[in-house]
């Protein structure tokens, strides 16, 4: 299960961003694995979790991890990085650039709690129900939720919003294309009907609905022209949630301002966040120049991405005399792959010999000690960082599992661990080389005139794909490795709109792209990995994967009926994807860095699975703020 709200989110700022979301009240408690009563009526739920307890009953009073008596006030400036021009979701990702305040005037039906594996509680929903085989669900709407403008929001609200987003944006089409049927069931409730019992994520991730008011975007604008959902848009958007759009500068700004009556300010599990009056986005394209407006106190927060320059550029007075704070944040809540990637869809990268090959050639040690200060470590799994990451041989429940795809797959899936050749030195790095020339030729390959040759005497090249600077020095890194065995390579830097334009159309040979992993996998492994969506434009199958035994392992994972199947599927999956060699795995680092000057607190301890807790458990602190001195 992905977080959807996440994907609007960039990386960043506000990669953090969970706002905390409200329990329920009035309903009769039930315990996860109780479904129905004994006259076979569905029970009423005040949560919703995967696998295992419910930590919060449904008379809690307030999070474990906030503070309920965090004052009110205050303005955080925060950094983002490249532009906007668009605050419609239902187009974000497909038509320009969204603008990370439109995920935060919206809210969903359930929300994550942050102390919690998986577990999500209502919001807009007061709760939910559904049968022992999870065939459908129905939520229950608040009666007291309301739109900015005072009114209701309905059960017609919600099945527009998944009509809308299902029709206008490739990664909601996927993630809810197993929900057949939306309908209204009562005067606050919905049903949603799903394809085929048994997938217990579904109704979970249903929950995960951002939900978009009817009424406003079959409206007409203060111009008297009608509103047009698959369309960008730069009008502010009419929202639910405790912040709105205040005012803007076109591809530069965006101020949120707390919504006063905010309808949910008093529900539990609002208790203690939502502490800013203003939330304030500055965009840069360039990071050397946000850190510049940083140190100048334009700006409270920074996410810095760059290794380096968390090691060579934060050493000006303000960090001295602690008026700016340094720190680091565990990511505990996810895992990712990220590597160059490669597009099948294309005839020169079929062979899996190939592409291992290409990994042989990638000294990733040697990148890390001069390009990274060696902060980094290799990625060896497709959900590095959690406890989903496979190791060593299968074994148990998960070699049930992978026996039953046995001759799908490379047979090194059942005779050898996974690992990632290492370089660093000049013997490693010569011995990679061979062991990269040797498996190119046995794919066929030769090279004469030190260019790589296929059987029919064509040279082989290649373009790696970029938009941004560091991804255009990892590439430049690369490229001279690639040289050494004969690669022609070519390195294009194109903008924001051409790369996302080629992404769609699948027009690249190599990118670097990410996957962002959840505790609990789910539906979202068939966007990622699946058949059904490598033909897809726009869809997160990227690299075009189409293996019948990746999709016979995916629907393993959903199909898990307990945590422990969940993982040995998980893993069983993580193993074949690594032994086809789809990617080369770059890095990763297990936090996230901020740096802030020091007007700000948050409860003790920040949640485990919340990283930062920005902004949302954090609050103005005056008197820290009157010892360091005004904002410039």
């Amino acid at each position: 299960m992905t977080i959807t709200r996440r994907r609007l989110l960039e990386a960043g700022a506000l990669a953090a961003v969970a706002p905390a979301l409200g329990a329920i009240t009035g309903l009769p408690p039930a315990s996860p694995a109780q479904a129905q009563t004994a006259s076979g009526e569905p029970v009423w739920r005040h949560a919703l979790s995967l696998f295992g307890d419910i930590k919060y009953p449904p008379d809690f009073k307030r999070f474990d991890y906030v503070n309920p008596d965090a004052p009110k006030g205050g303005v955080a400036r925060m950094i983002s990085l490249g532009t906007f021009d668009n605050f419609n979701i239902a187009v974000a990702g497909v038509k320009g650039s969204i603008a990370p305040a439109a995920a935060l005037i919206n809210e969903m039906l359930l929300a994550r709690a942050q102390d919690e594996v998986v577990t999500e509680y209502g919001l807009l929903a007061e709760g939910a129900a559904h049968p022992d085989d999870f065939a459908w669900v129905i939520y229950r709407l608040r009666k007291e939720a309301r739109w900015h403008d005072g009114m209701p929001v309905t059960p017609e609200d919600v099945i527009f919003s998944l009509d809308v987003l299902k029709k206008y944006s490739p990664m909601y089409a996927s993630y809810y294309r197993h929900v057949v049927k939306a309908e209204k069931n009562g005067e606050r409730d919905i049903k949603f009907t799903f394809d085929a019992p048994g997938n217990r994520e579904l109704p979970t991730i249903v929950g995960e609905l951002t939900v978009l008011p009817r009424h406003y975007w079959e409206g007409t604008d203060s111009q008297g022209r009608k509103r047009d959902i698959s369309a960008t848009t730069l009008e502010p958007p009419l929202g639910s949630g405790p912040y709105r759009i205040k005012e803007f500068d076109a591809g530069r700004s965006v101020t949120l301002e707390r919504v006063k009556d905010y309808w949910g300010a008093n529900l539990p599990t609002q208790v203690g966040q939502n502490n800013f009056d203003e939330l304030r986005f500055e965009f840069f394209r360039d990071n050397t120049v946000a850190l510049e407006a940083f140190k100048a106190d334009q700006a409270d927060w920074i996410a810095e991405n760059s290794a380096k320059q968390w090691a060579t550029q934060y050493d000006f007075p303000a960090v001295g005399e602690k008026r700016v704070v340094k720190e680091e944040f565990p990511i505990n809540d996810s895992g990712r792959m990220q590597g160059f990637a490669f597009n099948l869809r294309r005839d020169l990268f079929k062979d899996a010999r190939l592409r291992r090959a290409f990994n042989y050639a990638y000294d990733f040690e040697e990148m890390n000690k001069q390009l990274f200060y060696g902060q980094y470590k290799r990625i060896n799994s497709y959900f590095d960082g959690i406890d989903l990451a496979s190791s060593g041989l299968p074994e148990g429940q998960e070699l049930q599992i992978l026996e039953t795809v046995r001759d799908k797959v490379p047979a090194e899936v059942f005779t050898t661990p996974y690992a990632n050749p290492v370089g660093g030195n000049p013997e490693a790095v010569r011995a990679n080389l061979r062991e990269s020339m040797r498996l190119l030729k046995e794919a066929g390959y030769d090279v004469k005139d030190r260019k790589l040759m296929d059987a029919a005497g064509k040279p082989f090249t290649v373009e790696i794909l970029v938009q941004d600077p560091p991804s255009e020095r990892m590439a430049l890194f690369y490229k001279p490795s690639l040289e050494r065995i004969g690669v022609t390579t070519s390195i294009r830097v194109v903008d924001d709109a051409q790369y996302q334009n080629r992404l769609r159309s699948f027009d690249f040979d190599i990118i670097t792209d990410l996957w962002p992993e959840s505790l609990s996998p789910g539906n979202e492994q068939r966007e990622f990995w699946g058949s059904q969506a490598a033909d897809q434009p726009g869809s997160r199958n990227i690299i075009g994967i189409k293996n019948p035994a990746i999709d016979a392992l995916i629907d393993k994972v959903i199909f898990a009926k307990d945590r422990p199947g969940l993982v040995a599927a998980t893993k069983a999956l993580d193993r074949v994807l690594l032994w086809n060699f789809y990617v080369v795995p770059q890095f990763t680092y297990g936090f996230v860095r901020y740096a802030r000057w020091d007007r700000f607190s948050h409860a003790e301890p920040l949640p485990k699975y919340g990283h930062s807790g920005l902004p949302s458990l954090w609050w103005f602190d005056a008197d820290k703020a009157a010892r360091i001195g005004k904002r410039s």
